[in-house]
C-alpha cells in the first residue's frame, strides 16, 4: 500500500510528538520537517521558502506552530502549495482563520483542515453530537487540570519571558452545579482558574510580565488567573510533563419527567501527543478527500469519521 507522505512545519513539542506517533501510524511516511531554525535531527530539514519546490513529494504538512502568532501567518502560506492540517486553537479568532485559510486553498486547489486537536476538534464534536440529540438542553465543557499548549505559547511570547507553563484548573463546585441543572449564573471563566508559571529573564520586570498576561486578550481576561514566578530549576523539576484533559457536559430534558445528562471526559499524559494522534488521523482524511477532488478549508464538522480510520469500511461495520 502506499504510504501518506507527511511533512511536519514546526519542530517544538507537537513536532517533535508528531514524528514520535508514526510509529502507531504506519501507513504514514516523514518527507521533512519545515523549520525556522537549521537543526540537525537525522532527517531532512527545509526553509519554508522552499515550499513551492516540494509540492510533488508531499501529500499533506501538519502544521505544528502556536496558534498565538504562528499558524495565522505559516497556514495560510501553506497552503498555498500543499493540503495541510492545523491546531488552530484560539476558540475566538476561528472564524477569521478559517476565512483566511480558505482564500489561501482555494485559489491553490488544495484542502487545508484547521483548528483538528482534542479542543477544538474532539470536543467540538461531542458539543455538536450532544446539542443535536437533546436540543431541549444546555452544554458546558471544562478543561484540566493540564498543561494548555496554547496559553503556556502565548506567555512565552512576552517579553522578558525566559519559560513558561500555564495549567488550566476546573472549578469543581462549579463543574458539579452545572450536572445538577442549577446552571444560572455560570460563565466560561467561573469553571476554571488559570495558573502560570513563570521563568523570568535577567533584569525582566516581573510586574510587567504579570500585567500582559492577565489583561492577555483570549487567553486570560475575564479568568481569575495566578501568576507565580519560580526559578528555572524548579520550572524543570516540577513542570517538564505536559498532561491535559477535560469534558464536555450536556444536560436537558425531552419532557416534564425525563431529564437527561450527557458527558464526555478525556484525560492524558502527553497533550502534545495526544494532539499529534489527532492531527495524523486527520492528514489520513484530508489526503483522501483531497483525492476526491475536495478544496478549500474544512473543520472535524465536514469530515466523516470512516475517512479518519485506518479501517476499511465492511471491518468498520463489523468490529465499531
Amino acid at each position: 500500500m502506499k504510504k501518506i507522505r507527511i511533512a511536519v512545519a514546526g519542530y517544538g513539542n507537537l513536532g517533535k510528538a508528531v514524528i514520535t506517533n508514526l510509529a502507531n501510524f504506519t501507513d504514514f511516511e516523514l518527507i521533512g520537517v519545515f523549520s525556522r531554525r537549521n537543526i540537525d535531527v537525522g532527517f531532512p530539514i527545509y526553509a519554508y521558502e522552499d515550499a513551492q519546490s516540494l509540492t510533488n513529494k508531499i501529500d499533506a504538512v501538519i502544521m505544528c506552530g502556536g496558534s498565538a502568532l504562528d499558524l495565522p501567518q505559516q497556514s495560510p502560506y501553506m497552503a498555498q502549495y500543499f493540503n495541510i492540517v492545523d491546531s488552530f486553537d484560539t476558540h475566538a479568532k476561528i472564524p477569521q482563520h478559517f476565512e483566511n485559510v480558505q482564500k489561501a486553498a482555494k485559489k491553490a486547489n488544495t484542502l487545508a483542515a484547521i483548528s483538528v486537536g482534542w479542543d477544538p476538534g474532539i470536543f467540538s464534536l461531542q458539543r455538536l453530537l450532544f446539542n443535536a440529540v437533546l436540543p431541549n438542553g444546555t452544554g458546558c465543557t471544562f478543561w484540566g487540570k493540564g498543561v494548555s499548549q496554547g496559553h503556556s505559547d502565548a506567555i512565552r511570547k512576552i517579553k522578558g519571558v525566559k519559560r513558561a507553563v500555564q495549567y488550566t484548573v476546573p472549578n469543581e463546585a462549579a463543574v458539579q452545579k452545572f450536572k445538577s441543572g442549577k446552571m444560572s449564573g455560570i460563565s466560561a471563566q467561573d469553571l476554571h482558574l488559570r495558573e502560570c508559571f513563570v521563568v523570568a529573564k535577567e533584569n525582566a520586570e516581573k510586574s510587567d510580565i504579570e500585567h500582559a498576561i492577565v489583561t492577555m486578550p483570549n487567553y486570560f481576561a475575564g479568568y481569575t488567573t495566578k501568576v507565580h514566578f519560580i526559578s528555572e530549576t524548579e520550572f524543570y523539576h516540577t513542570h517538564a510533563q505536559l498532561p491535559h484533559g477535560g469534558g464536555v457536559i450536556h444536560t436537558g430534558s425531552t419532557s416534564l419527567h425525563a431529564r437527561h445528562l450527557l458527558e464526555f471526559s478525556a484525560k492524558y499524559d502527553s497533550n502534545p501527543e495526544f494532539t499529534a494522534s489527532v492531527l495524523l488521523a486527520y492528514a489520513r482524511a484530508v489526503v483522501r478527500l483531497s483525492a476526491k477532488g475536495k478544496t478549500g478549508c474544512v473543520t472535524v464538522f465536514d469530515i466523516p469519521y470512516s475517512y479518519i480510520s485506518k479501517l476499511d469500511n465492511e471491518s468498520m461495520i463489523k468490529l465499531l
